[in-house]
């Protein structure tokens, strides 16, 4: 079996919409990938929840996700994708009907 270098918890340093601040306000910012196919993140007021598709893509770990959660208590939904590149996760997370943002995270 191939090793995934996607599974585990990711922090996030960085993203466009979002100073640092904002992204650590309740607790670390945070993605996470599980061999289940599933993932997790956290930033801001926002958590989530992600359904995940692992794939290559020019010779780099790749991840697709869909994803529901809440963004300050309001129901939320929408999809992403990241991948890995130089031991660094590099991605874009899309708000269903709203706002997206790459992110940059490294591995915990």
């Amino acid at each position: 079996m191939v090793k995934n270098e996607l599974i585990g918890k990711w922090s996030i340093i960085e993203m466009e919409q979002w100073d640092k601040d904002f992204i650590d306000a309740e607790m670390p910012g945070y993605i996470s990938f599980g061999t289940n196919e599933m993932g997790e993140f956290h930033f801001g007021y926002v958590h989530g929840f992600m359904d995940c598709r692992f794939s290559q893509e020019n010779g780099n770990e790749t991840v697709g996700f869909s994803w529901e959660g809440n963004e300050e208590m309001d129901q939320a939904s929408g999809r992403g994708k990241a991948t890995v590149k130089n031991k660094q996760l590099k991605g874009h997370l899309y708000f269903h009907e709203g706002e997206d943002s790459w992110f940059k995270a490294i591995s915990l």
